[in-house]
This record gives structure tokens, sequence and C-alpha cells, in this order.
């Protein structure tokens, strides 16, 4: 199983089966994980869970308050994730693998690049930028 991380200028191939993403609420500053796995080409929601709610952030039915953490499952597959940075949160997305767990503009940044705005997970072995590349030509 694999993943695709992605930005418009690059993107990072990662031989796993599950991941979790993680990441501060920008209006509520209240910390959000999300438990995914690999389903051939599709991406299956594990466990989800926030702690507390407000703006946007209501627990859904059958959601289970544990150790300060509404937690609670979805039957959701997608073929990817599309997501960006807000400017407004305080931390980075987090992006963990059973190796390592890091911001993702350390899994996805280049040296000297601006922090990473929009970005994909996808499932799947192919694994290309978001936006190809055009050739950008001068004229004489």
């Amino acid at each position: 199983m694999s993943v695709c991380l992605a930005t418009a200028a690059l993107a990072v191939g990662l031989s796993v089966n599950s991941f979790t993403l993680a990441w501060t609420h920008s209006v509520e500053r209240t910390e959000w994980r999300e438990t995914w796995r690999v389903d051939g080409a599709e991406l299956v929601l594990g466990e989800a869970r926030v702690r507390g709610s407000g703006a946007g952030m209501e627990p859904p039915d059958g959601a289970v308050l544990r150790d300060g953490w509404w937690v609670y499952t979805q039957d959701l597959r997608v073929p990817a994730l599309h997501l960006a940075n807000s400017g407004a949160t305080m931390s980075d997305w987090q992006f963990c693998t059973a190796l390592r767990c890091d911001e993702l503009n350390a899994w996805l940044a280049t040296p000297g690049s601006r922090p990473v705005e929009e970005f994909s997970v996808r499932a799947g072995s192919e694994c290309r930028p978001l936006v190809q590349q055009t050739d950008r030509r001068r004229r004489p």
C-alpha cells in the first residue's frame, strides 16, 4: 500500500498502509486528529478525535467523550484528501506514520521554499505534483 503527499511543485510517495493527520482548528484553537488507512485506491477514515467542540467542530452522533477527546468513527472512503493551510492556525499540519511524525513542511518543503499552502494526500502508487509545471520560456 502507498500514499502520495503532493504540492504544486513536489510529490513524495510513501509505502505506508496507514497515517494520522493532526492539526489545530483555526478558530477554536483545539487539536483534531484523524487516522486513515489505505484500501486499494481509496483512503478510509478509521478514527477521528477532537479535543472539544465549537465553531464547525460539533462531534457527530455516536461520538464518545474519552479523556477529554470526542472520539468517533465514520464510514468515509475517498480517493484523496485536498487540504490547505489557512494561515490562521498556530501550527502546521502534522503527518504521522508508524516511523515518523513531523510537520507537513518537513515532509514537503524544499530548502528556501515558502511554507506549503495547499497539498493532497492520495491513495495509490501514482505520485505526481498537484499541477504540472509548465515550460516558461522567455520571449526574445
